[in-house]
């Protein structure tokens, strides 16, 4: 379960999205040990950890089991749609803020505006991000982090890594949730009860929106750490890159001019 991520998508043809969505999780679905004739446990060079990181997703999956999907799926079964659309939106927005900054801080200006724009017309019409107008003007959500930032920056993701209670990261991410953490909205609140409360809200809401794909994931995915492991990795790959990583190369292929 991830408790910083973003909902997944809902419909048939949006199945792919929802999965890899569930990168995010770090124990929304049961752990094995590898299966029989898997590689050895740390021998995958993006996850030497792979032995602390299956514990920690043993653990965080316990939590979520005993917990954390239980009161979400109360919340789904009990709170109309309508409130609980809302509550996604205000969250959301709040995040559109830093999500922009993090645009300017790549260079990407354009997009950094027109978050920013998306932003204010949400707040300022949309009653603080209950209602998302901005979406019916076309200034479409593109989320970003600061470990996203430092991708840009050229930072390498380094090694994979499982934490309790937050999940999936990279050693790049760890430090991105870092600064990620003062813009959340559980830092608004005046109160500590009003921060403990919004971030408990916010942790509901995002499990609440990975029910449907959690439960897929339980139908398809014979080792599952894995399979939750590669998708989170290949989706930081592709937001840092915008959906356009570099290709890979590899050692044994022909150069493409001919050697004189």
């Amino acid at each position: 379960m991830t408790w910083l991520g973003h909902p997944a998508r809902r419909g048939g043809r949006f199945v792919a999205p929802a999965l890899l969505a569930l990168a995010l999780l770090a124990g929304g679905c049961a752990t094995a040990p590898p299966p029989p004739g898997a590689p050895p446990m740390g021998t995958n060079p993006a996850d030497p950890w792979e032995a602390f990181n299956r514990r920690m997703f043993a653990f965080n999956d316990a939590l979520d089991e005993a917990i954390l999907k239980p009161v979400a799926t109360a919340y789904r079964d009990n709170v109309p749609e309508l409130i609980r659309r809302g509550v996604d939106n205000v969250l959301q927005n709040i995040g559109d803020a830093w999500s922009a900054v993090n645009h300017l801080l790549q260079g990407k200006v354009e997009s950094g505006l027109e978050m920013g724009a998306r932003f204010f017309v949400n707040t300022l019409m949309g009653f603080g991000g209950l209602l998302d107008p901005a979406t019916e003007m076309r200034l479409v959500r593109r989320s970003e982090d600061f470990g996203q930032t430092l991708g840009r920056w050229g930072a390498g993701p380094g090694p994979y890594v499982v934490w309790p209670l937050l999940g999936p990261r990279t050693v790049r991410d760890s430090f991105g949730t870092i600064v990620d953490m003062p813009f959340e909205p559980s830092r608004l609140p005046a109160t500590e009860t009003g921060r403990y409360a919004t971030a408990a809200l916010a942790v509901i809401n995002t499990r609440t929106n990975l029910l449907s794909a959690s439960d897929l994931l339980d139908q398809v995915a014979l080792d599952r750490y894995v399979f939750l492991r590669d998708a989170y990795l290949q989706r930081r790959l592709d937001a840092v890159y915008d959906g356009a990583p570099p290709l890979e190369t590899f050692d044994d292929e022909p150069d493409s001019a001919p050697r004189k």
